[in-house]
């Protein structure tokens, strides 16, 4: 059996969603988990708290896996189990659902090319805006994917200390829109507040280190 199909046949029947695999060098085996998530009911929406993976969440998940990866005989040398940070991966249509109103980076398969316009250059493949959901148009409802689109501004670079004028104009608001199957790769952009709050949720994620 594939290692995703025994990572993700154990962390799914604990009852978690499988996030990201990665083996690294040296034998390092990491598996990133994360809550099921579904859409709050819009009457309870104001008092729902969203939940977080524990330490003992990765504990139990961590030697379920160890076992598993042993039946199979999976060679490893260390095995970490965590919770996804500020940069965790977008990958299905119900994490984009999620993280509606969240700024992301994405990038695309292939540069935009002609469908620039001139707006920006045409061999820009990565971005990053304030993710928003497209609601379909009527004769699309019946459309294969999903669409998003992320909205910014390429404001300006300023260096340090140099006073902006309150006059000037600010930087036109721009939109990419996409389809899932467009994108190499999505993912929160790790911008944390000085103020004591991220602006990605689970900043501090959660780990198991097991050799």
């Amino acid at each position: 059996m594939a290692l995703k199909d025994i990572v993700e046949q154990t962390v799914s029947g604990l009852g978690y969603d499988l996030v990201e695999i990665d083996r690294s060098a040296g034998g390092l085996l990491r598996i990133t988990i994360d809550l099921p998530w579904s859409p709050p009911v819009e009457e309870a929406q104001a008092e729902s708290v969203e939940q977080f993976v524990t330490v003992e969440d990765c504990e139990k998940v961590t030697r379920q896996l160890q076992y598993a990866l042993e039946v199979d005989e999976v060679d490893y040398k260390r095995l970490e189990v965590s919770s996804p940070g500020i940069d965790r991966p977008l990958r299905h249509d119900q994490d984009f659902a999620r993280f509606v109103g969240h700024v992301v980076d994405v990038t695309l398969k292939q540069p935009l090319g002609s469908a620039a316009a001139g707006q920006v250059s045409p061999t820009r493949k990565k971005f990053r805006g304030v993710l928003e959901r497209v609601e379909p148009a009527v004769d699309a409802l019946s459309q294969a994917e999903q669409a998003w689109q992320i909205v910014w501004r390429d404001e300006p670079v300023t260096k340090p200390g140099q006073k902006i004028s309150k006059k000037r104009p600010p930087a036109p608001t721009q939109a990419l829109g996409f389809v899932l199957s467009e994108l190499k790769e999505a993912r929160l952009a790790p911008i944390v507040s000085f103020k004591g709050r991220a602006q990605a949720p689970d900043s501090e994620p959660q780990t198991t280190d097991l050799n």
